[in-house]
């Protein structure tokens, strides 16, 4: 007991003075604001820069190839178009299917599409763009699922019997002629009917083969494209 007694007590043998003890502190300090060096932020900075590049690598990558890089001796047969023109809305381009259903232009987002413009009464010039189009489609072999097969009615005449079972998985939509040139447009001195359209997968009008059409020229034009765009765009919309 002797020995916590004295532990309590001064050295004089008295008991510590209320001044001699320390007070408790309720002071707030403020965090040390870190340094960050300028090389650190700009390092930063370029990770982000890279990341955002190899998300969009695929894309530029298959245009670059396209329409920048050229095999030499071989020269694309169709008409490239600049700027490409982009899928108007529904208020622009109003559309129909056969049953006079309204479609959204949007619907015809996601995949490579063919286009083909004439009359219900379809006429020899439009039969042979139709029997073409599905030519060309069956020829792509393993990459035909990922272009669809279009065809704009751009008049109000009913579409014969007689090429219905011809059009089996084709779209074939009704769109008046004055809205469709604020999308399509023909060759100086030609019709909208005398032209195959490429659309790609976004929208974009960005080819227009001439006319007549050279089946073996547009095949192989059709092939870069989709050669072109196989790391980003898949079959199926």
């Amino acid at each position: 007991m002797s020995g916590s007694n004295s532990s309590a007590r001064g050295a004089n043998g008295e008991p510590p003075r209320a001044a001699d003890a320390e007070p408790l502190s309720f002071a707030v300090h403020s965090l040390p604001t870190p340094s960050i060096e300028p090389a650190a932020v700009a390092r930063g900075r370029l990770k982000m820069l890279l990341v955002l590049l190899v998300c969009a690598a695929p894309v530029i990558a298959s245009y670059f190839t396209y329409y920048v890089i050229r095999p030499q001796g071989r020269t694309a047969h169709g008409e490239l178009i600049d700027p490409q023109r982009p899928l108007p809305g529904p208020g622009a381009l109003p559309l129909a299917d056969l049953q006079g259903r309204t479609v959204d232009p949007a619907a015809l987002r996601g995949q490579w599409l063919l286009v083909v413009v004439g009359g219900g009464d379809c006429d020899a010039t439009c039969e042979r763009q139709l029997y073409l189009q599905r030519q060309l489609r069956e020829a792509l072999g393993k990459n035909k699922d990922r272009l669809d097969r279009v065809w704009l009615v751009d008049d109000t005449l009913p579409v014969r019997e007689a090429l219905k079972p011809a059009l089996e998985g084709a779209t074939v939509l009704r769109v008046p002629r004055e809205a469709l040139t604020a999308w399509l447009a023909p060759a100086a001195g030609q019709t909208l009917g005398a032209h195959f359209y490429v659309v790609d997968p976004m929208g974009h009008w960005m080819m227009r083969f001439p006319a007549p059409s050279d089946a073996s020229g547009i095949k192989r034009d059709l092939e870069r494209l989709l050669r072109a765009s196989t790391s980003w765009d898949q079959p199926g919309r």
